[in-house]
């Protein structure tokens, strides 16, 4: 990705954890974890991995799902709220640049999934590896 958009989405920061926070709170709360008013103490760890995976050159790889084995983490909601956040965000500064050759503008739209996907995939599989052990656990104590 051009680092002058790069750049735009890293101005904008404050308008996409506005957008972000505003997605996250129309989701469904399946958990206590799920609560966007805990969630949104996420958002800075998450975006400046982003803007740093995003300035660095990258293998690129399939593309990549956000899931989970049992479809209640609480990150689904977080990761595919800033997704479309991230995503709205591009594209606004992609129409300002009239100079952008769709196949380009594509590749950014994808390499931008990818990133944050790829984050999502270890943060919801770290998370579920967890609830997994704890059940586990908890499992072996009262049985």
């Amino acid at each position: 990705m051009e680092e002058a958009f790069i750049h735009t989405l890293r101005s904008q920061r404050a308008q996409i954890r506005a957008r972000w926070e505003a997605l996250l709170r129309i989701e469904k709360v399946n958990t206590p974890l799920a609560n966007p008013d805990t969630l949104v103490f996420l958002f800075n760890q998450t975006l400046d991995e982003v803007f740093k995976t995003l300035s660095h050159p990258h293998a690129r790889h399939p593309d990549i799902t956000i899931e989970c084995a049992s479809g209640n983490n609480p990150l689904l909601a977080y990761f595919r709220a800033g997704e479309q956040a991230l995503l709205e965000a591009l594209i606004l500064a992609q129409v300002e640049s009239r100079h952008l050759e769709p196949r380009k503008r594509d590749a950014d739209v994808a390499e931008l999934k990818q990133v944050l996907r790829t984050i999502a995939r270890r943060e919801i599989g770290t998370l579920d590896g967890l609830f997994h052990q704890y059940r586990a656990n908890h499992a072996t104590k009262t049985g």
